[in-house]
């Protein structure tokens, strides 16, 4: 290795490359880096760090998430380290002539001995940038036509951050510069600005445009009220309640409510993530708008807006964006943009709704028009709504002019419809009659508060041809044998019903609800894939009148502004909220050796919150309080006088009497526990729906304390594999402890003391199978080196770990859910706390994503008689 090569191709006193050198002495970290280099053809080159250069490979296509495209890597001269800063022109008759943008950078890390490997021709790694991640190969293809051996292929090794079809094409979706945020256009026009990774954005941009100097940085001034921090990996966005009728008072300002999918979206250095309410990524679904968002003035933004398709008369279509996201048209569709969350470097979520909307217009300023400033209306919220439903629109949303921006549902923001709407779960349908093709109806439900799917009636219109012929295949693959509603219809409204499995979520518009429940003259509007379907609930609208601390007058701000102010005397501020909760004493430490503070865990439950809710709702809970820190704890099962408002309560029969439990069923409610010291959530493993038969299974694996990791990954293959054979699948999550559990979502048919032999069953056959690996002494002291299978925890009362529970342990380890494949690296203990968990959330896909479709499997009595029962 060495840069001979290089420096003998290029005339240093022409070109702005660096010269460089080969260094030496040993770095901290490996670096890598990806530069989208347009010369005489547009290439990718890709450059790893080895032995004190840069080791480089010409991609011409690019590298690509699908681990099925092998892409072509042409190896070129070794680079010095260097040039992993540079972005620029390289001049005419200059060796490389053309354009070069800095398109990813970070570090990677060998699985093997890196040069061993790289002799042989193949190097496998995993890489850590802005843009790729995850396990990727480099493969030597020695051909006839290549006696250098300088062909190779770089390969996605597939993981949670390989991808297929458009998804993968990551080239597409993020095109532009990490370092300056421009694209190739734009650094060819300014041939004489070379990007230093050292240097501010402001030394960057001198010699440039003033226009460039504002693209790059908008915002340079403190926002009053705004926080200063590090960007977060995820934002929740703010949903709004649905209420009867406008607020009134001059305190309130009201938007246009639009028809399409709601999106949170991530700027950061020319690369934007589009996100939907429900958390996916869907950058690959708009990739027009991600383009134009990532042109937008700022290095660094959480913008919040709904991806619509307009129509001629100015109204939006739900069923238009549908189809539009079917034959990807992407020529009508537009954002309408209604908040900004956060700017380089300041938090704006506890800035007032008008300061930020002034933010957002400054950034939309010079947007082209497939991005849209969303306006507000003042004055009477009666005559707003009049004439939004005399132009045919969905609705509006009215929203306090002086509130925070707060990732939850609250009544902060009310949306007020036209008519009857409201997303429905689909868990049947009938066959077609007379000239109907495809099906005849859908059959309908939303879950209760217990989580329970009930049903609410069918919908047969609102279809066309080629609706019917593509939803019918993915009705008919759905199917099972028994409704999912707890409630069927029967009779005449059962004539020909298919029962299928709760996974698809329908838009409804209707007139009303029946006496009995039930829908009535329903219309079909279009399947909600931004949507969870166990997150469908009966909207039920709020009287504004209720809607404490309503704004009468303009006096309302300042009345909010001198009740937050009341910090001096115990109250929290503005700035102490978390998912609307007021976090008394929140800068107490209650991990003094990490030093996380209440409101920073309570922030932190307030993003995981819709991850842990499909864990928590509906079900008792044990909790663990610790209000003076982790190491000062006790249990409590059963509500006291002055629990909060947003717990809910159930009352269970117990030996001893009746005892009132608590259940967290909404993000504010996690967030409620957290403000009451709580730090570990433990629930029940069924809902009150049906307490006496458990919906999850979990199997324990409770190590010897000195037991080697291996051993443990060993032990939980052993029982992935009896359950494959035994048909069923587990779901893989940390303890945040020595162990691991193993969770089975099930379908809830057996009483809690078949669930306990099963589950005891299976350990028994884990013991005979391998009983230098497993035991069944409880006791820790008679365990000699092996793991106890603790099947304990699947009995009536008992509760194991939240997944995304904090535990009462050092440096705040969290119980977190992981993927089968993510076995090669020890996660116990703390691998996992409450930073890495946050990032994890934002960079990988969630490995549980399949859990609620895996709730329907059955535990047959062939399994029970394959364990030793009946």
């Amino acid at each position: 290795m060495g840069l001979e090569v290089y420096h003998r191709k290029r005339d240093f006193g022409v070109t702005p490359e660096p010269k460089g050198r080969v260094h030496r002495a040993a770095r901290k970290g490996l670096s890598f880096v990806i530069q989208k280099h347009r010369a005489s053809h547009l290439h990718y080159d890709f450059r790893l760090e080895l032995d004190g250069v840069l080791l480089s490979w010409a991609v011409p296509k690019g590298p690509s998430l699908d681990p099925a495209d092998k892409r072509l890597a042409m190896q070129t001269e070794d680079h010095p380290i260097e040039y992993g800063e540079f972005e620029g022109v390289i001049p005419p008759k200059q060796y490389g002539a053309g354009t070069v943008l800095l398109w990813d950078r970070g570090t990677w890390v060998p699985d093997s001995d890196a040069r061993e490997a790289y002799r042989k021709g193949r190097l496998k790694f995993r890489l850590d940038g802005e843009k790729l991640r995850g396990a990727w190969m480099l493969v030597r293809g020695w051909g006839d036509k290549d006696r250098e051996g300088r062909s190779w292929f770089l390969i996605k090794i597939d993981d949670e951050f390989a991808r297929q079809g458009d998804a993968a094409r990551i080239v597409d979706a993020m095109p532009r510069s990490v370092a300056s945020g421009r694209d190739l256009d734009e650094i060819a026009a300014d041939p004489d600005r070379v990007w230093h990774s050292n240097r501010s954005v402001d030394e960057n941009v001198r010699g440039g445009s003033v226009e460039k100097a504002r693209r790059a940085r908008v915002v340079r001034s403190q926002i009053p009220g705004a926080r200063k921090g590090r960007m977060p990996a995820m934002i929740a966005p703010q949903l709004a309640t649905l209420a009867k009728s406008p607020p009134h008072g001059e305190g309130w300002v009201h938007e246009i409510k639009y028809d399409g999918y709601r999106m949170v979206c991530r700027v950061a250095a020319g690369a934007v993530q589009m996100i939907s309410r429900n958390g996916k990524d869907w950058t690959a679904q708009f990739p027009s708008l991600a383009r134009v968002l990532a042109r937008l003035p700022v290095s660094e933004a959480w913008l919040d807006g709904e991806v619509v398709v307009m129509q001629d008369d100015g109204r939006t279509s739900f069923q238009a964006l549908q189809n539009a996201l079917g034959s990807g048209d992407e020529k009508n569709l537009v954002m309408w943009l209604f908040d900004v969350m956060y700017v380089e470097g300041q938090d704006l979520t506890a800035v007032p709704l008008e300061a930020r909307k002034r933010v957002l217009k400054q950034l939309l300023e010079k947007a082209p028009a497939t991005l849209r400033y969303s306006e507000h209306f003042e004055g009477s919220g009666d005559e707003v709504h009049a004439q939004a439903c005399r132009l045919g629109l969905e609705g509006i949303v009215s929203k306090r002019r002086d509130a925070p921006y707060s990732s939850r549902r609250g009544k902060d923001w009310l949306k007020i419809k036209c008519a009857l709407r409201q997303e429905f779960v689909i868990a049947g349908y009938t066959d077609p009659s007379g000239s109907r093709t495809g099906f005849g109806a859908l059959l309908l439900g939303v879950h209760d508060a217990g989580g329970a799917l009930r049903y609410c009636g069918k919908v047969g219109t609102g279809f066309n041809e080629a609706l019917l012929s593509t939803l019918a295949p993915k009705l008919a693959r759905l199917q099972q044998d028994k409704p999912a509603f707890v409630n069927p219809p029967r009779g005449y409204d059962a004539k020909g019903a298919h029962w299928i499995k709760p996974q698809l979520v329908a838009e409804i518009a209707f007139t009303e609800w029946t006496r009995d429940g039930t829908v009535r003259h329903p219309s079909f509007q279009g399947l909600r894939s931004d949507k969870k379907p166990r997150d469908v609930v009966l909207e039920s609208p709020i009287d504004v009148d209720t809607v404490k601390g309503e704004a009468t007058s303009g006096k309302a701000p300042a009345k909010r502004a001198n009740a937050v102010r009341k910090s001096a005397s115990g109250a929290a501020s503005d700035e102490s909220v978390a998912a609307g909760i007021a976090i008394s004493n929140p800068d107490k430490v209650l991990y003094p050796e990490a030093r996380y503070t209440k409101l920073e865990l309570a922030r932190y439950y307030e993003t995981v919150g819709e991850r842990m809710l499909p864990h928590l709702a509906g079900r008792p809970l044990t909790l663990v309080r610790c209000p003076n820190g982790w190491k000062h704890c006790f249990y409590q099962k059963h509500a006291k006088a002055g629990a909060p408002d947003a717990l809910e309560q159930i009352e269970i029969r117990e030996s001893t009497g009746i005892g009132v439990y608590m259940m967290a069923n909404s993000v504010t409610a996690i967030v409620a526990l957290l403000q009451m010291g709580v730090l570990e959530i433990h629930p029940w493993g069924a809902t009150r729906a049906h307490l006496d038969r458990p919906d999850r299974l979990v199997f324990d694996f409770d190590p010897d304390e000195d037991l080697p990791w291996d051993r443990l990954v060993e032990a939980v293959g052993l029982l992935r594999t009896l359950l494959d054979n035994l048909g069923l699948r587990g779901f893989l999550k940390t303890t945040g402890g020595k162990g691991l559990h193993v969770v089975l979502p099930i379908r809830p048919d057996h009483p809690w003391d078949v669930a306990r032999s099963f589950t005891k069953g299976v350990a028994d056959l884990l013991v005979q199978a391998s009983p230098t690996r497993f035991t069944s002494k409880v006791a820790k002291n008679r365990r000699g080196g092996k793991i106890f299978v603790d099947y304990l925890r699947n009995s009536e009362g008992t509760t194991a770990v939240a997944p995304y529970s904090l535990r009462a342990k050092a440096n705040a380890p969290v119980s977190m859910p992981i993927g089968w494949d993510e076995l090669a690296t020890d996660v116990r203990f703390d691998a996992f706390n409450v930073r890495s968990a946050l990032e994890r959330l934002r960079a990988r896909r969630d490995p549980w994503r399949e859990f609620s479709e895996a709730a329907d499997q059955v535990v047959t009595s062939r399994m029970l008689a394959a364990v030793g029962l009946r």
